[in-house]
């Protein structure tokens, strides 16, 4: 039975050709260690440019003057939207967007994001105005904030503020926090 086993396998290899180095080849490209090197050095290089990742103007949502705003990701405890809404989630932090042009208000709201999360705020209030224009278009600072809000992941919702705190002109932000205090509804 070992003759047959031996003579099957003779005859299914033959025409093979041996093997005639002990290396095997894994396809991957030999390592470039100079210019790994300056790819290196130019990640360790600080540059002036302010780069704001992950807000996008691709598609703004426009929305009106007097219009209330309200998002939640999903997950969010709609109880939790209601007391953010009805302003019993006090808030830690405020920023005022007035004045300010497209792109710097960008700038500054992700900065100020990035304090409130790294602080482990709760809720912060973000002021956009309303921007009555007089050419009849839509309000530009508020418009982007309502699409920017979204696209932030440690945002978990927003909603415009009590009368109080700015109404339809400014949003109170509930953000996630990193458990530290307990967890997030």
């Amino acid at each position: 039975m070992q003759d047959d086993d031996f003579s099957l396998f003779k005859s299914e290899v033959k025409g093979v050709k041996p093997i005639r180095h002990d290396r095997a080849d894994t396809g991957k490209a030999k390592v470039d260690r100079k210019s790994l090197n300056t790819l290196r050095k130019a990640a360790t290089v600080r540059t002036d440019a302010t780069l704001v990742d992950g807000l996008s103007d691709q598609f703004v949502i426009d929305v009106g003057p007097e219009d209330d705003l309200h998002w939640a990701r999903d997950g969010v405890q709609e109880s939790q939207m209601r007391k953010l809404k009805l302003g019993q989630i006090g808030f830690e932090g405020s920023l005022d967007l007035h004045g300010m042009n497209v792109e710097k208000a960008r700038e500054t709201l992700w900065a100020f994001l990035a304090e409130a999360v790294r602080f482990e705020v709760r809720c912060v209030r973000v002021t956009h105005g309303k921007a009555v224009r007089l050419d009849g278009k839509k309000p530009m600072i508020k418009s982007h904030v309502n699409t920017w809000l979204r696209q932030h992941a440690q945002v978990l919702g927003f909603t415009s503020c009590q009368p109080r705190h700015g109404g339809a002109g400014a949003v109170y932000v509930m953000l996630k926090r990193t458990m530290l205090e307990g967890r997030d509804e």
